[in-house]
Parts: C-alpha cells; sequence; structure tokens
C-alpha cells in the first residue's frame, strides 16, 4: 500500500521533469569550425552554463561515436535543463568526419582540444551567470587543461583518469591480451610515449606511423600536476561499475586536488547510467535511453548551480 500510495507523486515528478525537458531550447551554434548544441532551459533568466566535453574518440555532441552510442551527453544536457541550467555541447575534431580547417589530421596535438575548449568558453562567458566545466572520461584532461588557461568558474570530472593515457591503455590491455601480445603492445607504447615512431607497428595497436606523433600528444598529457595548481571549486565523480577506470583514479584525483568534492556511486558505470552486472554494462555503450545515474545528476547541478554537492 505505501508503494501504491507513492506512484501518483512520482508520477506528477516525471511528468514535470519531462515537461521541463520539453521546454528547454535548443540551437545550433558554430565557434571557429566547432559545430555545437546550446540548450537554455525555458523561462530561467541568466541561468549558469555547462561546457560538456567530451571523451575520446572521435566522439559528437550527443557523446556518441561510430561504434558506441550511448548518449551521454545529450541525456546530461537534457537534464542539466530541466533543473535550470544550460549546457553547450559540440563535436570533437573527427566527429562527423574531420574539416579542412582543423589542418592535416597528422599535424594535430593534444593542444588543439584545449585549445577549442577555450574558445568555447570565451563564446560563453558574459552571457550566462557562471560557466562550469564538465569533462567526461578523456574530456576530463581536457577540462583539467583548459581550466588552467581559460576563465572559468568551476571544475566537475566525471569518470577521469589520475593517469597517463599511455599508462592506461596499458593497464586496459594487460587485462585484455594474452602476455605476448601485452609485450608488444607495451612495448610500442612505450616508444611512442618517448617519442619514436613504430612500423611496423604490433597487430594489437594498429596506429599508423604517421598518426603516432599526434597519438603521442595524448599518451604523455598528466593530469595530476595540472589540477594541483587549480584552485577554483571541483567536483570529482566515479564509479564502481566503470569497466575502464579503478577507484584508484578518483583516489590520486582527490589526493592532487584535496579541497575538491567527491562522489563515489557504486553502481554507475564508466557512461554514466546504473547497471547490475557487466552484460548490463557492456549493452549499455549502446544504448542511448537508460537513464543516467540520478545522484550524479542531481550532485552535478547542485555543484554547478553553486549548492553543496551531496
Amino acid at each position: 500500500m505505501r508503494l501504491r500510495a507513492c506512484l501518483p507523486v512520482f508520477a506528477l515528478l516525471l511528468a514535470a521533469t519531462l515537461t521541463s525537458i520539453a521546454r528547454a531550447e535548443e540551437s545550433n551554434v558554430r565557434v571557429g569550425a566547432l559545430d555545437a548544441v546550446l540548450t537554455t532551459p525555458a523561462g530561467v533568466e541568466r541561468p549558469p552554463v555547462a561546457l560538456l566535453i567530451a571523451g575520446s574518440g572521435s566522439t559528437d555532441r550527443d557523446g556518441n561515436g561510430p561504434q558506441l552510442k550511448p548518449a551521454t551527453l545529450k541525456k546530461l544536457a537534457e537534464q542539466l535543463a530541466a533543473r535550470g541550467i544550460a549546457s553547450l555541447r559540440y563535436d570533437k575534431r573527427g566527429a562527423r568526419g574531420w574539416k579542412r580547417e582543423f589542418g592535416r589530421p597528422e599535424d594535430f596535438r593534444f593542444k588543439d582540444y584545449v585549445d577549442d575548449a577555450a574558445s568555447l568558453v570565451a563564446f560563453l562567458r558574459g552571457k550566462f551567470a557562471r560557466v562550469v566545466l564538465v569533462g567526461h572520461s578523456e574530456g576530463g584532461l581536457v577540462a583539467i587543461l583548459t581550466a588552467r588557461r581559460a576563465p572559468v568558474d568551476r571544475l566537475v570530472l566525471l569518470a577521469t583518469t589520475a593517469r597517463r593515457q599511455g599508462d592506461l591503455l596499458k593497464a586496459q590491455l594487460e587485462r585484455k591480451l594474452p602476455p605476448d601480445k601485452f609485450a608488444e603492445a607495451a612495448k610500442a607504447i612505450d616508444s611512442i610515449m618517448a617519442g619514436q615512431v613504430v612500423d611496423p607497428p604490433p597487430a594489437a595497436l594498429p596506429i599508423p606511423p604517421a598518426m603516432q606523433p599526434s597519438i603521442a600528444s595524448a599518451f604523455t598529457e598528466d593530469p595530476i600536476d595540472p589540477l594541483k595548481q587549480i584552485i577554483m571549486p571541483t567536483l570529482i565523480v566515479g564509479g564502481g561499475r566503470d569497466l575502464q577506470l579503478a577507484r584508484v583514479d578518483l583516489l590520486a584525483l582527490s589526493a592532487a586536488a584535496p579541497a575538491a568534492k567527491t562522489l563515489w556511486l557504486p553502481d554507475m558505470n564508466h557512461v554514466l547510467v546504473d547497471v547490475t552486472d557487466d552484460d548490463a554494462n557492456l549493452k549499455s555503450y549502446g544504448d542511448p535511453d537508460l537513464p543516467l545515474d540520478p545522484d550524479m545528476l542531481d550532485a552535478v547541478a547542485a555543484f554547478i548551480s553553486g549548492a553543496e554537492a551531496r
């Protein structure tokens, strides 16, 4: 009976949330060569805005790639709008095709991602109550580096590693490859991180030689030292069902930023949804309809708005 009595209240809350999402206004914007979507909550004058920075690979404004389509950023934008927060999400370089304005792909360096984020901060600055960087996965590293050079008010790191990406990739490959194949891949990663070109690359690490300097610029960026230099309010969120990261990453990030607020969600995975087992975890990467972790949403929204993160 108690559960039954709660159902009408839940239905009203759900209807209110869906109405808020429906009333959010979306507009396509272009900043330089970057295509983006600005989502603003209807009826909110000068809200805070979150710049949503996607994870690794050719990830588009919704948080989708060529194979994996969890729509993480689209869902996050919708839920932030329902809580009175605007957001700007954008296609990373390489998403939806490589543009001539970006130059040659082999000339790309990781700092270009930071340049892009900084240009979007400049676009947002002055239009909203505050500008907050929200980085997911590799986007957390971009957010950390951007926070060191662009005038932003707050920083949110979602499922972000504390390790250099080359070291993280080795840790991930060690769990997947037989020892001999892993040894070849690890040696190649170390060589690329040292500035060498591996030609031919091992089968387990098929990075074309021409692209290895670009990859090296990402492999060698260390999030810890720049995070130590950030004094703005910071929120760090990690999940116990994350197949790509471990709790040690959250602990290391929080040690580098001891004043930061932290949130550990035991059932949340890398694409920010709750799962119960490995099978559901893997399926979630291709399911855009799964809801994001509600505690994560509440904490991020409260933090962006200036309230205490729970």
